[in-house]
C-alpha cells in the first residue's frame, strides 16, 4: 500500500498542529504484554530456529491482528499518529532471535496495519490520520564502549549503523509510513546515523521522509546516555530540520517539566512528548492512572509548551483518551522565530556571540 505524498502529509500535520494540539499514540509493548501471548502465536509458521517468545515487532507476521487491535484502540482514543511497531525491527536486535533476514518484512507490513487503520479512521471522520515509522536505538552505542577496560573499543561503527536504519527505514516508507520517527535516543551519535540513513533512504523509495527525532533521558539532570544536554542534543540535530523534535520514555511527566519547558523555547519545530506513564514499580508494572498521567501533561498544554502529545511505557488508550479530554480547547505551541547564530554542541551547548 502507497502512502499519501509525504509533502502533503507533512504540511497536513503543520497545518493540524497550528490549530490544536495533536495526539500521538501511547505504548505498544506492555499492551502486547497485557495480552499473555505464547511462544506458538510469535513463532508462527515461519520456522525460525530461536524461541520468539517476547519479540514483539515479529507479530506483524504472526499475529497481525493483534498489531491491528492496538492500533485502532489508540485511534479510536483519539490519537492522530500511530506509530509502528517496530522498535526493534532491525538486524542487530532481530539477530538475538534468529530474524535478521525477516526485516525488511516486518517493517513493511508493520507500517502497512499502520496505514490501514489510520486510512479506516480517517474515513469515518474525515480527519487525517498518520502513520510514524518507528525507529529504536539498538542495543548498541556508537559513542561509548561496552568494555570499561578498553574506552576506545566499539562494537559497531557508524557506517554499519547506518546501513542498519537504512535497511528498516527503506521498508516503513514502502509500507506506507508518512514520517521516521527516530526516538528513544540514548546516544546522540546513534541518531545521526539513524538521520543519515533517512537521507540516503529517500533516494532510494523517491520522496522525501520528514523526521521526527525523540531523546530519552537517562538522569535527572537532564541528559542522555551519552551525556548530551537537551539545548545541546537540539543543536546536535537541528541540521536534519526534523518535522518534530522532543522527548519520550525517561521518567515519567513529573520529571520531565524543567526539560520540556527548556525544548519549547528553543526548538524551532513542532515539539512532542510522550513520557512513560510515571515510574515502574519493583515488579516493572506501571500505577500511574490515565488521568494522574493526563493532569501532568496538561501543565505542559496550559503554558503553550507542546504540540503533540501521547504516552510511552505502560500507557494505555486510556491513558491517550484522558489526555484528549484534558487538553481539549487549549491552544498549541507557537513555533518561536529563534534568532540566526552559531550554534554548536559538544555535552553542553554553544552559542556564538553575534
Amino acid at each position: 500500500m502507497t502512502a499519501p505524498s509525504t509533502e502533503s502529509a507533512r504540511d497536513a500535520l503543520i497545518a493540524a498542529a497550528s490549530e490544536r494540539i495533536l495526539l500521538t499514540d501511547g505504548g505498544w509493548g506492555t499492551q502486547i504484554q497485557e495480552r499473555k501471548l505464547g511462544e506458538a502465536d510469535y513463532a508462527g509458521n515461519l520456522g525460525l530456529t530461536h524461541d520468539q517468545k517476547g519479540n514483539n515487532d515479529i507479530l506483524a507476521l504472526t499475529r497481525q491482528d493483534v498489531v491491528t487491535a492496538i492500533g485502532e484502540a489508540y485511534l479510536a482514543a483519539g490519537s492522530d499518529i500511530v506509530s509502528t511497531n517496530t522498535f526493534s525491527a532491525n538486524r542487530i536486535s532481530q539477530a538475538d532471535y534468529g530474524a535478521e533476514a525477516l526485516v525488511a518484512d516486518i517493517n513493511h507490513e508493520s507500517a502497512r496495519l499502520g496505514r490501514e487503520a489510520a486510512d479506516k479512521y480517517q474515513a469515518l471522520d474525515g480527519r487525517r490520520r498518520f502513520v510514524a515509522g518507528a525507529v529504536g536505538p539498538t542495543n548498541k552505542t556508537l559513542s561509548l564502549s561496552p568494555d570499561v577496560n578498553s574506552p576506545g573499543f566499539r562494537e559497531i561503527d557508524f557506517d554499519e549503523l547506518k546501513d542498519v536504519y537504512r535497511e528498516q527505514v527503506v521498508a516503513l516508507a514502502e509500507g506506507g509510513a508518512d514520517f521516521i520517527l527516530i526516538e528513544t535516543i540514548f546516544d546522540t551519535l546513534n541518531a545521526k546515523a539513524g538521520i543519515a540513513a533517512t537521507l540516503e533512504a529517500e533516494a532510494s523509495v523517491g520522496r522525501e521522509l520528514p523526521l521526527m527525532i525523540s531523546m530519552t533521558l537517562t538522569d535527572l539532570s537532564g541528559r542522555n546516555l551519552s551525556g548530551h544536554t537537551v539545548e545541546a542534543f537540539w543543536y546536535a540535530v537541528r541540521h536534519a530540520k526534523p518535522l518534530t523534535i522532543g522527548l519520550n520514555c525517561s521518567f515519567g511527566a513529573a520529571q520531565l517539566r524543567p526539560h520540556v519547558k527548556v525544548l519549547s523555547e528553543l526548538a524551532d519545530a513542532l515539539v512532542m512528548v510522550y513520557p512513560n506513564a510515571g515510574l515502574p514499580n519493583e515488579l516493572g508494572e506501571y500505577d500511574e492512572m490515565p488521568e494522574t498521567t493526563a493532569e501532568l501533561v496538561r501543565e505542559w498544554a496550559a503554558h503553550g509548551q507542546v504540540n503533540i502529545l501521547g504516552g510511552c511505557c505502560g500507557s494505555t488508550p486510556a491513558h491517550i483518551a484522558a489526555m484528549a479530554q484534558a487538553i481539549e480547547g487549549l491552544a498549541p505551541r507557537h513555533i518561536p522565530e529563534v534568532p540566526v547564530r552559531t550554534r554548536l554542541a559538544g555535552l553542553e551547548p554553544f552559542t556564538m556571540a553575534a
